[in-house]
């Protein structure tokens, strides 16, 4: 293969350089593509506009999301071993283009009022932006930090649950500022909205490919020494590819729990908004300003719990630290379910700490990876796992809004809209709490020759 800028070749880190560069050039990424989780801001404006009248219109705002979800898992999984192969330089590349292209469709799809090149664009496009763009650091900074996986990816991927704390005020703004918003909102504001959010964000995920390096295939942290790394019963120093990964048990026990973990946690984030200002409808005058705010505070406990639990989970284990994810998130459900609209404080905490497990579920997942499967091919097997993303994707709001479309037109009003929906995350969460149970060492005859994987990883130098 010709070496190009792209290239991995191009991008081995000289003797000397600071694996702390690595962490800023994939939150580059990761905050720009986390603007996902702010899409609940353009839901309303889109329903007001160019959904007007449709009874349909929460699903309909919810597609560009799931598809953008959708498509984040497919990606990840098609794309994951060109991942591994070319390196996070050519893949964050790739991913600028995408996402930064599907702002700009949904922009035109908005000023010739067809809505399904906003679907094209955002879920399609910037979906696979997404997917790329997720995957693209993560076996890189498991390379750099052997010794501190969990931290590693947490510290980055925290950008992908942050990025909406920045997105959601500022998309805000926006679009009341381009007159997207209130009794006479316009079109053409939220096509303004999209085409700054594509230019803006096209040059800082730039940064992130520029800055980018890999580690020299006989490079160690000083200090550290791989035998040392085998600290609990689940972690192996052995390696497996991602063609036998998924032949697995575990493989698919995680998938599950990956799955329900993120339905459970997805379904408020993509209706956050709209969900506060039906539980408290009389939270002031300005409520379209306190639910964007809400959901900014989930955005931040997002951010966060991806880096304090996964963190955690180098020190107690992942498997102990996905039974806190599971089970206290399906007992904060029932909490959410019991107490319904009598306190609002108690609401928005356990909303945060839902959420907080939720994040830390992705960002956990690539050391759990590693703990089974070995750092060899991890990247490609991190990619196929997300198709339980695209799944959970589906799932979350297809229930959420849904029920909630089903029970609004039944007369439902306030908490009660919710209460059946809430009712099934907590029966997800249990099964997967039961998956992860159940997870136990890869079989030695999944593993790979040590001779094939010093070989193959020596011929991509």
């Amino acid at each position: 293969m010709t070496a190009g800028f792209l290239q991995r070749e191009r991008i081995v880190a000289p003797p000397g350089w600071s694996r702390w560069l690595v962490p800023p050039a994939a939150l580059s990424i990761h905050l720009a593509i986390g603007q996902a989780y702010a899409w609940s801001v353009f839901k309303n404006p889109l329903a007001a506009t160019m959904l007007e009248g449709n009874a349909a219109a929460g699903t309909l705002t919810a597609l560009p999301f799931t598809l953008g979800i959708v498509m984040l898992g497919v990606s990840a999984a098609v794309f994951g071993t060109a991942v591994d192969r070319n390196g996070p330089r050519w893949a964050m590349f790739i991913a600028t283009v995408c996402f930064s292209t599907g702002f700009l469709v949904s922009a035109l799809g908005v000023w010739l009022n067809q809505y399904w090149l906003v679907v094209l664009g955002y879920g399609v496009i910037g979906g696979i932006g997404l997917g790329i763009g997720y995957i693209s650091p993560v076996s890189t900074l498991i390379k750099w930090f052997p010794d501190r996986p969990g931290m590693a990816t947490g510290l980055a991927i925290m950008g992908f649950g942050g990025g909406a704390l920045i997105a959601s005020p500022w998309s805000a703004s926006m679009l009341s500022g381009f007159g997207a918003t209130g009794d006479d909102a316009q079109a053409g504001g939220i096509a303004m909205a999209f085409l700054v959010h594509g230019v803006v964000y096209a040059v800082f995920m730039s940064v992130g490919w520029l800055l980018v390096r890999v580690p020299a295939d006989d490079w160690r942290p000083a200090g550290w020494h791989p035998a040392e790394a085998k600290t609990g019963s689940l972690i192996t120093t052995a390696n497996v590819s991602a063609n036998n990964a998924i032949r697995t048990p575990q493989f698919w026990l995680l998938w599950v729990v990956l799955t329900f973990n993120v339905t459970a946690g997805i379904g408020i984030l993509e209706r956050a908004s709209p969900i506060f200002q039906d539980y408290f409808p009389d939270a002031g005058t300005q409520i379209a300003a306190a639910a964007a705010g809400f959901v900014a505070i989930l955005s931040l406990a997002n951010m966060l719990g991806r880096f304090v639990w996964s963190s955690t989970s180098d020190l107690i284990g992942r498997k102990n630290i996905y039974r806190m994810y599971l089970g206290v998130g399906a007992l904060l459900y029932l909490l959410i379910t019991l107490l319904g609209d009598t306190n609002q404080a108690v609401f928005v905490i356990a909303s945060m700490l839902i959420i907080s497990f939720y994040g830390a579920g992705f960002a956990t997942v690539p050391a759990y990876l590693r703990d089974l499967f070995g750092t060899y091919q991890v990247g490609a097997i991190h990619g196929r796992l997300l198709t339980a993303w695209s799944t959970a994707g589906v799932l979350g709001p297809v229930i959420v809004n849904g029920i909630a479309d089903a029970q609004e037109a039944a007369g439902q009003e306030g908490p009660a809209v919710y209460t059946l929906a809430f009712s099934i995350m907590i029966g997800l969460l249990v099964v997967g709490f039961v998956c992860n149970e159940l997870i136990r060492p890869v079989n030695e005859r999944y593993h790979e020759p040590a001779d094939v994987v010093a070989g193959r990883t020596g011929a991509k130098a």
